[in-house]
């Protein structure tokens, strides 16, 4: 069903144009409204905590009710929390506009994948992961434009408001147009418990891209700082269809290359083209975490298994920048953070792919 995963393509890439785009500034944004690294730390954590706490509410909802549609339109409907960030005043407001954000997407999240994973497998995910990125490159770069021009961020926030009222306009032709899913069978048997264990363990030493930028103002220019992460994201669709394309003939065995990826991310505190390492790594958060699932759970089960494993990723995240807004100041303390929780979820990855998980060659 290539068409549905081509118009969720399209509906995920003007979504990403607007929250990539505010998520390339959110740092230094911040930094120029007096906000602390601890307080980054907390906003970003609580964000995303509840962002993916809702998940497994929304994969429950949508397992027993079969309102994949609804859950997604009403999730993207809240991508609109970003526009509105040019509006206030007080940091504390956008903070909550930032939280909303992240609940919309908590909610849309695990409707919009059982959806994927009912039509398509590795390709056809690292396939809406290209659409995806296309608009993670577009949204850093019209902010990178803005920025340049001396505009300020506010007026990118202004601009934000058209690619988010043409998402929901492509997402009703979608549904409109986008035949009901047939879905696929799963491919294994495997433990859930312990996929989930090591996303929370992957997740728990990713440092975010906001502490990267954060860190990077003042030694770079801020119009650069947007241009990094387009490049990032750039990196992250080209190499997604092929993370999926691997994926679909070893299985999660492909996984084991994580940790070592995001290790190196914390590399960008120092060396600013570092961050093309954190591009990569999104590419096999966005690829082969998503569509494992498809492959470990019976499709009635779905839903809530991708909100449940979304909430360990998130959990994983909350923990993780706390921690890193703690140990800021010293970049030898974030690498040797990062190295042990990485460690950690190779340790347990190793463990699955030896027996557990009974990892088999696939093919397409």
């Amino acid at each position: 069903m290539l068409r549905v995963v081509l118009l969720l393509g399209v509906v995920s890439m003007l979504g990403d144009i607007v929250y990539e785009g505010m998520r390339s500034v959110l740092g230094p944004f911040f930094k120029t409204l007096g906000v602390t690294p601890v307080e980054l730390g907390l906003i970003l954590g609580t964000s995303e905590l509840l962002g993916y706490v809702v998940r497994p509410i929304s994969g429950y909802v949508t397992d027993k009710t079969g309102r994949y549609w609804a859950l997604t339109f009403v999730g993207y409907a809240l991508v609109l929390a970003i526009p509105f960030m040019a509006f206030p005043r007080d940091w504390k407001i956008i903070a909550l506009l930032v939280i909303v954000e992240r609940l919309g997407k908590g909610l849309r999240g695990p409707a919009r994948d059982t959806i994927l994973s009912f039509v398509t497998r590795g390709l056809g995910f690292g396939i809406h992961e290209l659409f995806d990125q296309i608009g993670a490159v577009l949204g850093p770069a019209i902010f990178f434009l803005v920025l340049s021009k001396r505009l300020g961020y506010r007026t990118g926030f202004y601009l934000m408001f058209v690619p988010s009222i043409l998402l929901l306009t492509v997402l009703a032709l979608a549904y409109r147009y986008a035949p009901k899913p047939k879905p696929l069978k799963r491919r294994w048997e495997g433990s859930f418990g312990l996929y989930a264990l090591f996303v929370f363990f992957s997740f728990l030493g990713f440092v975010n891209f906001q502490f990267v930028a954060y860190h990077m103002k003042g030694t770079v220019p801020d119009a650069y700082i947007p241009l990094l992460y387009a490049i990032a994201m750039a990196l992250d669709g080209l190499t997604a269809p092929a993370v999926g394309w691997v994926y679909d003939r070893i299985g999660l065995k492909v996984l084991t290359i994580s940790p070592i990826l995001f290790s190196l991310v914390p590399l960008s505190f120092l060396f600013p083209w570092a961050i093309v390492v954190y591009g990569i790594c999104l590419a096999f958060q966005e690829t082969v975490m998503r569509v494992a699932v498809a492959d470990l759970v019976e499709e009635k089960r779905r839903g809530i298994s991708y909100g449940l494993l979304y909430c360990s990723q998130g959990a994983g995240m909350f923990l993780g920048n706390l921690i890193v807004g703690y140990l800021y100041n010293s970049v030898a303390d974030v690498f040797a953070f990062v190295i042990i929780s990485q460690a950690l979820a190779l340790v347990i990855m190793k463990l699955g792919t030896s027996g557990s998980w009974r990892s088999i060659r696939l093919s397409l």
